[in-house]
Formats: C-alpha cells, structure tokens, sequence
C-alpha cells in the first residue's frame, strides 16, 4: 500500500510556494520616482488648519487627491464633514468576494512654525541628501503617497486578489479627529475586516498605542486685592492642591502598572495654567477663576471611567476639606488605548511581507500618542501602524522622511495588502 500523503503535502507546499512568489511580484511594480514626486505634490500643497484664514484647511489637497485617483480608475469619494475640511475615500474592487483591507493616511498637517527655524522650505518638498523635507514629508503625507501607490502597483501587476481595498484619506487626524469620526458614522468602516494606519514608526510594526484624556478643571473663588487676600477666595492655591494630587495619582498608577514594554509609563500631565481664566491678570489682583488643562495619557489596564472617578474624588475630598472650595472637570475628549494580537491576521500579513521584503525579523513596538486607528479599533477594526519616517521628527523644523525608506514602505504596504486579501 502506498502512503500518498507526503505528495500532497509536498504538491500544496509547492502551490504556496508559488502563490508567495507571484505576490512578491507586486514589489517589482513600486516606481520610486511616482512615490517621490506624489509626496512632494502633497507637501507642496499647504494643508494647516488655520481657522478664517482662507485656504486654511485640507480642502485643495484633497481636491488634488481626488483627481489624482480618479486617473487611477478607481471610485472615489469626497465627503465635506465640516466646511472646507473633507473626507477622501476611494475603492479598488476586485470584483470578488473576499476580506477588505484599509489604509489610512490623513491629509492635514500641523502648522510649520516660525519659517527661520527651517533650512529649507517648509512647503517645498525639496529633495536633498536622499530625503525629501517638509512640513507632512513624515507625518504623515509621505506614507499617505505611499498607500496611494502600493495600491496602484497592485493595479499595475494585474496579480489576482479576492476582495477590496479601501484608502480612507481623512481630514482632522491632528485636531479632534472629526474626519475619521465622520468615516464612520457614515458607515464606510463596516465590514472593514483589518486596517494599516500610515503613520512615520521606522516601519516597525506597532501593535498597540496609548489612550488619550483631555480634560478642563476650572476653580472658583472670589476676586480680591492682593494686599487684603483674606477679604476674597484665591482659586490658585486650590487649584496648586489638584495638581499635586493630581501628580500622586499618577505616581500610583506608575507603581501599579509598571512601565509598559512598547508604550512606556503612563501619564497625567497639566499643560495650560491660566488665572484669570477672563480679563488681564495683574500682579496685585486675586483672580475670581483659574484653569488648567490636562493631557492623560493611558495604557492597557487603565480603565478611562475609573481614571475619571479618581479624579472627581480628587476634587470631592478636597472640597470637604475647605468650604470654600469650589472646582468642576469636564473630559472634553477620550481615546481609549488600542492592542492587536501579534497573531491576527493583518499583523502576520505585514510582519510576513516585512521579512520577504528586508530579509529582517521585523520589530514589534507601540504608537506613543494617539491616532485615526484609535477609533477604527474602537469600531471593532484590527489595526496595525507602520510607515516611513523617524518617529521623533514629527512636528519638528525640517521634518523629512528618507527616499530608500519610503520606497520600502510602499513595498511593504503593497504586498501587506496581498499576504492578508490571499484565500484562506
């Protein structure tokens, strides 16, 4: 009797060893030059949000954007979320049934700063030394060119895939986010079966990423001459015994998470003290109201609703202690911190197209801050961050990204599309 075994499985190894190869294929298709000129297009088109300043918004890029893929043949669309700042979405369908992927690059940038700062054109797209500087070059336009063209490699290579690649081009990621927001309240995240957020991380494959509170606390007390300060209530030094308590807090949750091995150590970090929160301050004037703001960083065991609670009792415990304190929190925005198994299928998909690629094991890390893939995560989407760039030169003067790393990532996001798309 002859055992058969061995031949099939050696028959299907050699079936996948050949649909891996075909799907490398795909790297061949990448042309710097198209990745290059695409990025500079984009940095040279402003895209700061100036609130009304006219053109101060993401609206002519995207435009740009729009037309750009249109003469790709795919469909495209574009969504106003608030006047002049638009949503980009655009389609290629493999006309088959099958998973979808997303890439998400966002189009606004942050403001250039002070022009002196910067040894090149801030709004240049100059190319000097192998790198291509200005302002969104790393955060986050050169990736958003990157999508955009490991996408039209696909096309080019006419390679076979099942199901449908979505680019979501949103505005606002360096804001509130109201672009990504939008994208989804309206639908486009569904049935979104895994996500690549394009942000600059060296193209170490990030898995998860911090949460974000942003929060006002707002103490009152009694306007008063500074010589005479009994005769008023002084919101400062009540506000001194929040922020003290506040950098307890913090200690605690320090001792009771550790630091986390991607993410760090988490953090409640006052960031705006302003008394009087109306009218000028004068050195010899008590205010009637100070204000402070808080950036809170979280990590993975930090629960937001029990982080708020604390805080409230911060204020409570100190309100029985005086009786004239008087102080209010409000959490103006939450984003809760995100973590995707390394064996999910659109993390394997791209640590599998990092080694064919870099013949390196790829680096796994975490995102410091937060980004659009927050919410796309909150919405039920695995999600995965890499791209091109150095992850400390965002918002900096001269921001660059590096060619040959850009052109690797272009590769990279490409054949990621086709390793995670493949039959199972």
């Amino acid at each position: 009797m002859v055992n058969w075994t061995p031949v099939i499985g050696s028959v299907t190894k050699n079936v996948e060893e050949r649909e891996h190869m075909s799907m490398e294929q795909v790297t061949s298709y990448v042309e710097e030059k198209e990745v290059v000129s695409l990025t500079q297009r984009l940095i040279q088109i402003p895209s700061v949000y100036r609130p009304g300043v006219p053109d101060g918004n993401e609206e002519k890029v995207a435009r740009y954007v729009v037309d750009y893929l249109r003469e790709t043949g795919f469909s495209v669309q574009f969504e106003e979320v608030v006047p002049g700042r638009p949503n980009v979405i655009a389609i290629y369908d493999s006309g088959r049934p099958g998973k979808t992927i997303l890439f998400e690059g966002h189009t606004d940038v942050v403001t250039e700063g002070d022009h002196d700062l910067w040894s090149y054109d801030p709004f240049g797209g100059t190319i000097q030394g192998g790198r291509i500087y200005g302002r969104g070059s790393c955060d986050t336009k050169g990736n958003l060119a990157a999508a955009i063209c490991a996408v039209k490699a696909i096309q080019r290579s006419k390679l076979d895939f099942s199901g449908k690649i979505i680019l979501c081009i949103p505005c606002d990621e360096e804001g509130m986010m109201i672009g990504i927001k939008e994208f989804i309240r309206r639908g486009w995240a569904n049935g979104v079966d895994g996500a690549i957020i394009c942000e600059p991380e060296e193209n170490q494959i990030c898995i998860t990423q911090k949460g974000a509170m942003r929060a006002i606390i707002n103490v009152y007390g009694k306007m008063a001459h500074g010589a005479m300060p009994l005769t008023g209530i002084n919101p400062n030094t009540r506000m001194a015994r929040i922020v003290v308590a506040l950098d307890e807090l913090e200690r605690k949750e320090k001792e009771r998470l550790g630091e986390h091995p991607m993410l760090g150590w988490p953090s409640i970090t006052p960031t705006i003290l302003r008394g009087p929160v109306k009218g000028e301050p004068q050195i010899n004037v008590v205010p009637s109201q100070c204000m402070t703001t808080l950036d809170i960083r979280t990590v993975p065991g930090q629960e937001h609703a029990v982080l708020r609670q604390q805080m409230e009792d911060i204020l409570t415990e100190l309100s029985r202690e005086d009786k004239d304190f008087k102080a209010t929190l409000e959490v103006i925005e939450e984003r809760p911190w995100t973590l995707t198994s390394q064996e999910d299928p659109i993390v394997r998909a791209v640590a599998e197209s990092y080694r064919s690629i870099t013949k390196k094991d790829p680096i796994y890390n975490g995102v410091p801050g937060a980004t659009d893939g927050t919410f796309l995560h909150k919405a039920g989407i695995p999600i995965v961050t890499t791209g091109a760039g150095d992850r400390h030169i965002p918002h900096h003067a001269d921001e660059y990204v590096d060619i040959d790393e850009l052109v690797e990532t272009t590769r990279l996001y490409a054949l990621s599309a086709l390793h995670f798309l493949k039959d199972e």
